[in-house]
Protein backbone atom coordinates (compact mmCIF):
# COMPACT_ATOMS: atom_id res chain seq x y z
CA UNK A 1 0.00 0.00 0.00
CA UNK A 2 1.63 3.71 -0.94
CA UNK A 3 0.75 6.22 1.61
CA UNK A 4 -0.12 10.21 1.26
CA UNK A 5 0.81 12.74 3.67
CA UNK A 6 -0.91 16.32 4.02
CA UNK A 7 -0.12 18.78 6.73
CA UNK A 8 -3.34 18.61 7.93
CA UNK A 9 -3.44 14.92 8.91
CA UNK A 10 -1.44 12.21 9.87
CA UNK A 11 -0.51 9.25 7.21
CA UNK A 12 -3.30 7.58 5.33
CA UNK A 13 -3.24 4.24 4.07
CA UNK A 14 -5.01 4.38 0.22
CA UNK A 15 -5.85 0.81 -0.76
CA UNK A 16 -4.63 -0.24 -4.55
CA UNK A 17 -8.39 -1.63 -4.67
CA UNK A 18 -12.26 -0.08 -3.95
CA UNK A 19 -12.40 -1.65 -0.29
CA UNK A 20 -15.11 -3.99 0.43
CA UNK A 21 -18.04 -3.81 3.38
CA UNK A 22 -15.72 -5.71 5.77
CA UNK A 23 -12.84 -3.21 5.60
CA UNK A 24 -12.57 -0.67 8.16
CA UNK A 25 -11.56 2.69 7.43
CA UNK A 26 -9.93 4.62 9.67
CA UNK A 27 -9.55 8.81 10.15
CA UNK A 28 -6.53 10.49 11.01
CA UNK A 29 -6.66 12.40 14.83
CA UNK A 30 -7.36 16.00 14.05
CA UNK A 31 -4.20 18.42 15.06
CA UNK A 32 -5.61 21.91 16.91
CA UNK A 33 -4.01 24.27 18.34
CA UNK A 34 -6.78 25.31 20.61
CA UNK A 35 -9.47 23.54 22.86
CA UNK A 36 -12.13 21.35 21.12
CA UNK A 37 -14.75 22.12 21.98
CA UNK A 38 -17.09 19.84 23.57
CA UNK A 39 -18.97 17.12 21.30
CA UNK A 40 -22.85 17.63 21.10
CA UNK A 41 -24.95 15.38 22.96
CA UNK A 42 -25.62 12.63 20.37
CA UNK A 43 -28.28 10.12 21.33
CA UNK A 44 -27.39 6.55 20.43
CA UNK A 45 -29.39 4.62 17.94
CA UNK A 46 -30.90 1.75 19.20
CA UNK A 47 -29.72 -1.58 18.34
CA UNK A 48 -32.78 -2.93 16.97
CA UNK A 49 -31.61 -4.07 13.27
CA UNK A 50 -29.57 -7.25 13.07
CA UNK A 51 -26.32 -7.90 11.41
CA UNK A 52 -27.12 -10.45 8.54
CA UNK A 53 -30.54 -8.01 8.23
CA UNK A 54 -27.28 -4.95 7.48
CA UNK A 55 -26.03 -7.83 4.92
CA UNK A 56 -29.32 -7.68 3.16
CA UNK A 57 -29.67 -4.43 3.36
CA UNK A 58 -26.29 -3.30 1.86
CA UNK A 59 -26.29 -6.30 -0.93
CA UNK A 60 -29.71 -4.70 -1.93
CA UNK A 61 -28.62 -1.39 -1.76
CA UNK A 62 -25.34 -2.09 -4.11
CA UNK A 63 -27.22 -4.13 -6.85
CA UNK A 64 -30.19 -1.18 -6.90
CA UNK A 65 -27.39 1.09 -7.78
CA UNK A 66 -25.55 -1.26 -10.45
CA UNK A 67 -29.51 -1.59 -12.22
CA UNK A 68 -30.41 1.93 -12.10
CA UNK A 69 -27.00 2.89 -13.74
CA UNK A 70 -26.71 0.25 -16.21
CA UNK A 71 -30.31 1.64 -17.36
CA UNK A 72 -29.77 4.67 -17.13
CA UNK A 73 -26.95 4.02 -19.59
CA UNK A 74 -24.25 6.06 -17.45
CA UNK A 75 -20.95 4.92 -16.13
CA UNK A 76 -20.52 8.24 -13.80
CA UNK A 77 -21.84 9.31 -10.18
CA UNK A 78 -21.02 12.51 -8.22
CA UNK A 79 -21.66 13.20 -4.52
CA UNK A 80 -21.49 15.94 -2.02
CA UNK A 81 -19.46 14.78 0.85
CA UNK A 82 -20.07 17.32 3.88
CA UNK A 83 -18.02 14.88 6.83
CA UNK A 84 -21.15 13.76 7.75
CA UNK A 85 -22.65 10.08 8.16
CA UNK A 86 -25.42 10.50 5.42
CA UNK A 87 -22.75 11.30 2.51
CA UNK A 88 -20.01 9.16 3.55
CA UNK A 89 -22.42 6.20 3.88
CA UNK A 90 -23.82 6.73 0.60
CA UNK A 91 -20.14 7.56 -0.82
CA UNK A 92 -19.08 4.15 0.03
CA UNK A 93 -22.42 2.48 -1.36
CA UNK A 94 -21.75 4.40 -4.81
CA UNK A 95 -18.15 3.25 -4.60
CA UNK A 96 -18.71 -0.53 -3.65
CA UNK A 97 -21.70 -0.25 -6.67
CA UNK A 98 -19.99 1.19 -9.65
CA UNK A 99 -16.22 1.76 -8.55
CA UNK A 100 -14.36 4.04 -6.55
CA UNK A 101 -13.00 5.09 -10.85
CA UNK A 102 -16.58 6.26 -11.67
CA UNK A 103 -17.28 8.26 -8.93
CA UNK A 104 -16.02 12.11 -8.11
CA UNK A 105 -16.66 13.72 -4.21
CA UNK A 106 -17.25 17.41 -3.98
CA UNK A 107 -16.61 19.25 -0.82
CA UNK A 108 -18.56 22.24 -0.60
CA UNK A 109 -18.14 24.11 2.61
CA UNK A 110 -18.50 27.68 3.37
CA UNK A 111 -15.72 29.68 5.24
CA UNK A 112 -17.13 30.81 8.76
CA UNK A 113 -19.79 27.94 8.55
CA UNK A 114 -18.27 24.83 7.65
CA UNK A 115 -16.24 22.91 10.43
CA UNK A 116 -12.35 22.22 9.51
CA UNK A 117 -13.17 18.57 11.04
CA UNK A 118 -15.83 18.05 8.61
CA UNK A 119 -13.99 18.95 5.71
CA UNK A 120 -10.98 17.07 7.01
CA UNK A 121 -12.64 13.41 7.36
CA UNK A 122 -14.94 14.30 4.28
CA UNK A 123 -11.37 14.65 2.21
CA UNK A 124 -9.94 11.91 3.94
CA UNK A 125 -12.88 9.11 3.04
CA UNK A 126 -12.03 10.37 -0.37
CA UNK A 127 -8.77 9.38 -0.44
CA UNK A 128 -9.13 6.07 1.80
CA UNK A 129 -11.66 5.10 -1.18
CA UNK A 130 -9.22 6.27 -3.65
CA UNK A 131 -12.34 8.83 -5.15
CA UNK A 132 -11.46 11.59 -7.69
CA UNK A 133 -12.38 15.07 -5.31
CA UNK A 134 -12.76 18.11 -5.60
CA UNK A 135 -12.74 21.24 -3.05
CA UNK A 136 -15.18 24.23 -4.26
CA UNK A 137 -16.37 26.92 -1.02
CA UNK A 138 -19.34 28.60 -1.72
CA UNK A 139 -19.02 31.62 0.13
CA UNK A 140 -18.30 33.69 -3.43
CA UNK A 141 -21.54 32.23 -5.49
CA UNK A 142 -23.50 33.24 -2.03
CA UNK A 143 -22.54 36.61 -1.92
CA UNK A 144 -23.69 37.67 -5.48
CA UNK A 145 -26.78 36.88 -3.64
CA UNK A 146 -26.95 39.45 -1.46
CA UNK A 147 -26.85 41.97 -4.43
CA UNK A 148 -30.38 41.51 -5.58
CA UNK A 149 -32.79 44.09 -5.88
CA UNK A 150 -34.70 42.69 -2.57
CA UNK A 151 -32.89 41.93 0.96
CA UNK A 152 -33.04 38.57 0.87
CA UNK A 153 -34.31 37.05 3.71
CA UNK A 154 -32.23 34.73 6.28
CA UNK A 155 -34.31 31.77 5.49
CA UNK A 156 -33.75 32.59 1.65
CA UNK A 157 -29.90 32.70 2.53
CA UNK A 158 -29.76 29.70 3.60
CA UNK A 159 -31.72 27.85 1.38
CA UNK A 160 -29.72 29.09 -1.47
CA UNK A 161 -26.67 27.57 0.39
CA UNK A 162 -28.66 24.28 -0.35
CA UNK A 163 -29.45 25.35 -3.38
CA UNK A 164 -25.72 26.51 -4.53
CA UNK A 165 -24.56 23.14 -3.61
CA UNK A 166 -27.44 21.37 -5.91
CA UNK A 167 -26.00 23.41 -8.84
CA UNK A 168 -22.70 22.92 -8.28
CA UNK A 169 -23.21 19.24 -8.39
CA UNK A 170 -25.46 19.27 -11.71
CA UNK A 171 -22.89 21.49 -13.01
CA UNK A 172 -20.26 18.93 -12.37
CA UNK A 173 -23.11 15.99 -13.60
CA UNK A 174 -23.80 18.48 -16.88
CA UNK A 175 -19.94 18.53 -17.63
CA UNK A 176 -18.93 14.93 -17.31
CA UNK A 177 -22.08 12.95 -17.72
CA UNK A 178 -22.46 11.64 -14.29
CA UNK A 179 -25.33 11.39 -12.75
CA UNK A 180 -26.12 13.41 -9.28
CA UNK A 181 -26.30 10.95 -5.83
CA UNK A 182 -28.58 12.53 -3.13
CA UNK A 183 -27.90 11.58 0.24
CA UNK A 184 -30.90 12.12 2.15
CA UNK A 185 -32.09 9.26 4.78
CA UNK A 186 -36.74 8.07 5.15
CA UNK A 187 -36.27 10.56 8.07
CA UNK A 188 -35.66 13.28 6.29
CA UNK A 189 -37.71 13.03 3.40
CA UNK A 190 -40.77 12.20 5.60
CA UNK A 191 -40.27 15.57 7.57
CA UNK A 192 -39.40 17.44 4.40
CA UNK A 193 -36.27 18.26 6.29
CA UNK A 194 -34.41 19.63 3.65
CA UNK A 195 -34.01 22.33 0.67
CA UNK A 196 -36.66 21.95 -2.28
CA UNK A 197 -34.55 22.11 -5.52
CA UNK A 198 -31.38 21.88 -3.18
CA UNK A 199 -29.98 18.65 -1.17
CA UNK A 200 -33.47 17.08 -1.64
CA UNK A 201 -32.74 16.90 -5.58
CA UNK A 202 -30.71 14.46 -6.89
CA UNK A 203 -31.00 11.79 -9.65
CA UNK A 204 -30.93 9.01 -7.15
CA UNK A 205 -31.28 8.42 -3.75
CA UNK A 206 -29.80 5.28 -2.41
CA UNK A 207 -30.74 5.44 1.59
CA UNK A 208 -33.72 7.00 0.91
CA UNK A 209 -35.33 4.01 2.44
CA UNK A 210 -33.55 3.70 5.53
CA UNK A 211 -34.33 6.16 8.72
CA UNK A 212 -31.68 7.54 10.79
CA UNK A 213 -31.13 4.71 13.35
CA UNK A 214 -30.72 2.22 9.82
CA UNK A 215 -28.09 4.83 8.55
CA UNK A 216 -26.33 4.35 11.85
CA UNK A 217 -26.17 0.65 12.08
CA UNK A 218 -25.43 0.80 7.73
CA UNK A 219 -22.61 2.94 8.18
CA UNK A 220 -21.11 0.51 11.34
CA UNK A 221 -21.61 -2.56 8.84
CA UNK A 222 -19.57 -1.19 6.40
CA UNK A 223 -17.00 0.17 8.58
CA UNK A 224 -17.44 3.70 8.51
CA UNK A 225 -15.78 5.25 11.28
CA UNK A 226 -16.88 5.93 14.77
CA UNK A 227 -16.43 9.70 14.00
CA UNK A 228 -19.09 9.99 11.42
CA UNK A 229 -21.16 7.75 13.62
CA UNK A 230 -20.97 10.06 16.76
CA UNK A 231 -20.90 13.30 15.81
CA UNK A 232 -24.37 15.59 16.38
CA UNK A 233 -25.70 15.66 12.45
CA UNK A 234 -25.63 18.99 10.86
CA UNK A 235 -26.27 20.50 7.58
CA UNK A 236 -24.21 23.48 8.90
CA UNK A 237 -26.21 25.69 6.80
CA UNK A 238 -25.45 28.56 10.51
CA UNK A 239 -23.15 28.79 13.26
CA UNK A 240 -23.79 25.95 16.22
CA UNK A 241 -26.87 24.51 13.76
CA UNK A 242 -27.90 20.98 14.35
CA UNK A 243 -30.50 18.63 13.09
CA UNK A 244 -31.78 17.73 16.24
CA UNK A 245 -31.37 21.06 17.87
CA UNK A 246 -33.32 22.52 14.95
CA UNK A 247 -36.18 20.04 15.03
CA UNK A 248 -36.10 20.01 19.10
CA UNK A 249 -36.59 16.35 18.68
CA UNK A 250 -34.11 13.71 18.71
CA UNK A 251 -33.33 11.22 15.71
CA UNK A 252 -34.51 8.55 17.88
CA UNK A 253 -37.27 9.75 18.83
CA UNK A 254 -39.05 10.70 15.45
CA UNK A 255 -38.09 7.38 14.05
CA UNK A 256 -40.21 5.70 16.68
CA UNK A 257 -43.31 7.61 15.48
CA UNK A 258 -42.56 7.44 12.19
CA UNK A 259 -42.48 4.04 12.34
CA UNK A 260 -45.48 3.76 14.70
CA UNK A 261 -47.18 5.86 11.58
CA UNK A 262 -46.15 3.46 9.09
CA UNK A 263 -48.09 0.81 11.16
CA UNK A 264 -51.21 3.15 10.47
CA UNK A 265 -51.29 4.74 14.60
CA UNK A 266 -53.17 7.82 14.41
CA UNK A 267 -52.10 10.88 16.64
CA UNK A 268 -54.59 9.70 19.97
CA UNK A 269 -53.34 5.96 19.22
CA UNK A 270 -49.24 7.33 20.04
CA UNK A 271 -50.37 9.82 22.57
CA UNK A 272 -52.11 6.91 24.12
CA UNK A 273 -48.58 4.88 24.18
CA UNK A 274 -47.24 7.59 26.41
CA UNK A 275 -45.51 9.41 23.24
CA UNK A 276 -45.10 13.09 24.19
CA UNK A 277 -48.02 14.93 22.47
CA UNK A 278 -45.55 18.01 21.43
CA UNK A 279 -43.58 15.61 19.78
CA UNK A 280 -46.27 13.90 17.53
CA UNK A 281 -48.19 16.93 16.71
CA UNK A 282 -44.86 18.28 15.74
CA UNK A 283 -43.99 15.11 13.44
CA UNK A 284 -48.02 15.18 12.15
CA UNK A 285 -47.59 18.46 11.36
CA UNK A 286 -43.54 18.77 9.31
CA UNK A 287 -45.54 15.21 7.50
CA UNK A 288 -47.73 16.84 6.14
CA UNK A 289 -47.18 20.25 5.31
CA UNK A 290 -43.70 19.08 3.50
CA UNK A 291 -45.25 16.62 1.14
CA UNK A 292 -44.89 18.92 -1.48
CA UNK A 293 -41.27 19.06 -1.09
CA UNK A 294 -41.11 15.37 -2.69
CA UNK A 295 -43.73 16.31 -5.30
CA UNK A 296 -43.16 17.14 -9.07
CA UNK A 297 -44.65 20.57 -9.90
CA UNK A 298 -48.17 20.95 -9.88
CA UNK A 299 -49.43 20.81 -13.18
CA UNK A 300 -52.56 22.30 -14.82
CA UNK A 301 -54.19 19.98 -17.55
CA UNK A 302 -56.10 21.65 -20.07
CA UNK A 303 -57.34 18.55 -21.65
Amino acid sequence: MKKTQSNLFDFVEEPKEPSTHTEAIKLPKIIKKIEPKKKAKQSAPPPIIHQKSMHNTYTKIVAAIQKYFKEAQIGQAVIGVSGGVDSALCLKLVVDAIGAENVTGVTMPEKGVSSDENLLHARTLCQFLNVNYYNVPINKYLTDFLALPWKPSELAQINTKARVRMTVLYNFSNSRNALVIGTSNKTELALGYGTKYGDLAADIEIIGDLFKDEVYKLAEHVGLPNEFIEKAPSAELYNGQTDEGELGMTYREIDIVLRKMEEGLSKEDLISKGISPNIVHKIFRLYEINKHKLNPPYLIRVK
